[in-house]
C-alpha cells in the first residue's frame, strides 16, 4: 500500500452474523495522565528523563546503567552504601568504567554522599553557584 491509499474494506456477511453485537471494552478507560502525573516519561521526543535513586548496595547498578544508555540523567543518593568502604569503592569503580568508559558518559559528584549520571551529550558546569538562578543569589 503507498502513502496516502486508504485500506480497501470488504463486507463479509458471516462475520456480521457471528457477531451480532458491538464489541465493548472489558474494563473502564483509565487516563493514566490523572492516575500518574509525574510519570517518568518524556514529553517530548529526545528529551532526557531525570530519575533519583538510593544505591543501597550493588545490585542497583544495573537499573542505573540502563537509564544512562537510555540517554537518562540519574541523581544517585550513596549516603547507606558510603560507610562500607571496599563495596563503596567497587559501585564507584563499575559506575565510571560502564558510563564514563563505555558510553563516554560522566560522574559528577554533589556533596558528599550525592552522584549525578550523566549520558553522553551531556556536560556539567562549574561554578554556577554565582549565578542568577541559584537559590542563594
Amino acid at each position: 500500500m503507498e502513502d496516502g491509499e486508504a485500506p480497501r474494506w470488504m463486507d463479509m456477511p458471516s462475520i456480521a452474523e457471528s457477531q451480532p453485537e458491538p464489541v465493548t471494552p472489558a474494563q473502564a478507560y483509565h487516563d493514566l495522565g490523572d492516575l500518574y502525573p509525574d510519570a517518568p516519561v518524556p514529553i517530548m521526543r529526545g528529551e532526557a528523563i531525570i530519575h533519583r535513586a538510593v544505591l543501597h548496595d550493588s545490585s542497583g547498578i544495573e537499573t542505573l546503567f540502563d537509564w544512562v544508555a537510555a540517554g537518562d540523567v540519574a541523581i544517585v543518593e550513596l549516603k547507606r552504601l558510603i560507610h562500607r568502604e571496599i563495596e563503596f569503592a567497587s559501585c564507584i569503580s563499575r559506575l565510571q568504567e560502564l558510563i564514563e568508559g563505555d558510553l563516554g558518559g560522566t560522574l559528577v559528584q554533589v556533596g558528599d554522599n550525592r552522584l549525578i549520571l550523566l549520558p553522553t551529550g551531556f556536560a556539567a558546569v562549574k561554578g554556577v553557584e554565582n549565578e542568577v538562578f541559584a537559590p542563594d543569589a
